[in-house]
């Protein structure tokens, strides 16, 4: 059983609604979803009122028995770094439970000082944090914010520099698909093999399923 706290539906560049995603991830072996649409200030507040809504019905549905979680969430991208920790409070405040930040990825032009703005702010996962430095590392260890490992194609670039260089400083990582199709969606042998293709080892790889359950835990409804 895997848990997937990073993905996108049509309300921003995915290809499916929430429920087909939903439905694929659960079908897939998750436990635990989190739809995390691109989002800045034009469309935080609208994507979160819509998503919070199929959220509630599918945790009515599923959640008394813990069969399936789904949380409401964004992932603020391309936000200028002096403006992302308002923008976070926004998605914060507009009900987000899962606050993802566009990392430094490789592959796209991610303004430099987006790592360590989002590191500053209320957030939950770092995604595609490419070579991000060992400051940035510490600090989000110390302040408790996972480093995604992700499956995505190019934003995986990174995976082995972030998964040594977490390990090095004991900063928490996180799997996730950054799905935005449905061949994106992860299952148990995807999951295991973005973790072991960065090199962690089936101990490694263990714990990293337990911090995905922490991070449910966390925001538990």
């Amino acid at each position: 059983m895997i848990a997937d706290f990073h993905t996108h539906t049509i309300f921003s560049d995915g290809e499916l609604v929430p429920a087909e995603l939903i439905r694929r991830a659960k079908y897939c072996g998750a436990y635990a979803l989190a739809i995390t649409d691109h989002a800045d200030f034009s469309n935080i507040e609208l994507n979160l009122s819509n998503i919070k809504k199929i959220c509630e019905k599918i945790n009515l549905l599923y959640g008394k028995n813990n069969k399936f979680r789904v949380l409401p969430g964004v992932e603020i991208t391309h936000v200028p770094p002096a403006l992302i920790k308002d923008a976070v409070n926004l998605a914060r405040k507009s009900g987000a439970l899962i606050v993802v930040v566009h990392g430094e990825t490789l592959s796209e032009p991610v303004e430099k000082g987006t790592n360590l703005a989002a590191l500053e702010g209320d957030i939950d996962i770092l995604s595609h944090p490419g070579l991000i430095t060992e400051d940035e590392v510490k600090l989000a260890k110390e302040n408790g914010i996972y480093l995604e490992l992700s499956y995505r194609k190019g934003h995986c670039l990174a995976n082995g520099h972030i998964a040594n260089i977490a390990k090095r400083f004991g900063a928490g990582l996180i799997i996730s698909s950054d799905a935005h199709s449905p061949s994106d969606i992860l299952d148990e042998t995807k999951y295991n093999n973005v973790g072991l293709g960065a090199g962690l080892t089936k101990e490694e790889l263990d714990k990293l399923k337990e911090n995905a359950m922490t991070l449910l835990k966390k925001y538990k409804i």
